[in-house]
């Protein structure tokens, strides 16, 4: 009879990839560097093919075979986490630690209001979470440091899942003397020969370039920040015009002056904001209680969506990323109970 694999194994393994070294491991699990590595090793035996490649020089790296495997491991571990505290807790709320990251560019818009009113209805779930890049909020999915995390439906990696919340229509911000900002919305071939100043924040650059290039404009890009309060200033003084997607209540910058918000006449592709977790991993009761709880929020309250959304139906997650203009019909799995 093939020996199984225990819970043990998969932990020492899930740490250890999510650290980058056994020695950080052990510290982590407060086991000896000797039982994470024959741990590791063990587990690798048993399935038959190496997760983790070992280097003294830059310590861990996942193999092909264990990044694909890591998810399946963390998605056991939450389960068994779920069925120890389902038993503990049986028809009560949702427990737990739970992380969830969040686009850096979208986190003043979405996470204060949905942090304050989960934490009042869950109160046994002890909520954190991450701000990132794109890049940087998957793979803190893919490696466990987070359960679920709200991202721009683009660029979206093998191996992620998306539950798409709502699109968000683009917006023109113009200096409010500029002569585009006469009328109530605006051309984007209008925008050729004007000042660009572009929120330089994944996915933004790449999206708006799309946009433009449809319409046969070339940005004339005057300045370029990370900063979405530098880019709504510097449109406030007049520098130039920007295009974005999410929208504060006050038209005003920190600096108190006012900017115009014009729509764009054109037809363009919306950006879909969605929930993320790794594919096929079943979301632990907190984390689909979270996902629920996302979707009754943005519907409750639309002017979190800055003004522009709408809010989409939604059915099954799939890895694959959302086909536009019309995002496929999609949503978290069947919660664990």
């Amino acid at each position: 009879m093939t020996d199984r694999i225990s819970l043990r194994q998969l932990d020492y393994f899930v740490v250890a990839a999510q650290i980058g070294t056994i020695t950080g491991a052990a510290q982590r699990l407060y086991v000896s560097q000797s039982a994470v590595s024959l741990g590791i090793g063990e587990l690798e035996r048993q399935l038959g093919v190496q997760l983790l490649f070992r280097s003294k020089a830059r310590g861990l790296a996942l193999t092909e075979a264990g990044r694909l495997f890591l998810p399946e491991a963390r998605a056991l571990l939450a389960r068994t986490d779920e069925l120890q505290a389902g038993m503990r807790d049986l028809g009560q709320s949702p427990a737990g630690r739970l992380v969830v990251g969040c686009l850096t560019a979208l986190a003043p818009f979405l996470l204060p209001s949905l942090l304050e009113e989960f934490e009042t209805a869950f109160p046994e779930v002890a909520l954190d979470f991450i701000e990132g890049s794109p890049a940087e909020l998957q793979r803190s999915l893919l490696i466990g440091r987070c359960e679920l995390a709200l991202l721009y439906g683009l660029d979206i990696q093998p191996g992620v899942g998306q539950d798409v919340l709502y699109l968000a229509s683009p917006h023109v911000l113009l200096p409010p003397a500029h002569p585009l900002a006469a009328s109530a919305n605006v051309r984007l071939a209008d925008l050729a020969g004007h000042h660009m100043i572009s929120l330089d924040l994944p996915p933004n650059p790449s999206y708006f370039s799309g946009l433009l290039a449809g319409a046969g404009v070339v940005p004339a890009v005057r300045h370029r920040t990370a900063s979405f309060e530098t880019v709504r200033s510097l449109v406030a003084r007049g520098v130039g015009y920007s295009l974005l997607v999410q929208r504060p209540a006050a038209d005003v910058s920190y600096e108190g002056r006012r900017v115009a918000v014009r729509r764009i006449r054109d037809a363009v592709v919306p950006l879909p904001v969605v929930l993320a977790l790794p594919s096929g991993a079943r979301p632990t009761r907190r984390a689909a209680a979270f996902a629920a709880h996302c979707r009754t929020v943005v519907a409750r309250h639309p002017e979190l969506t800055g003004g522009t959304g709408a809010t989409v139906r939604t059915g099954t997650v799939t890895g694959r990323q959302c086909p536009m203009p019309s995002p496929p019909s999609t949503g978290m799995t069947a919660p664990v109970m």
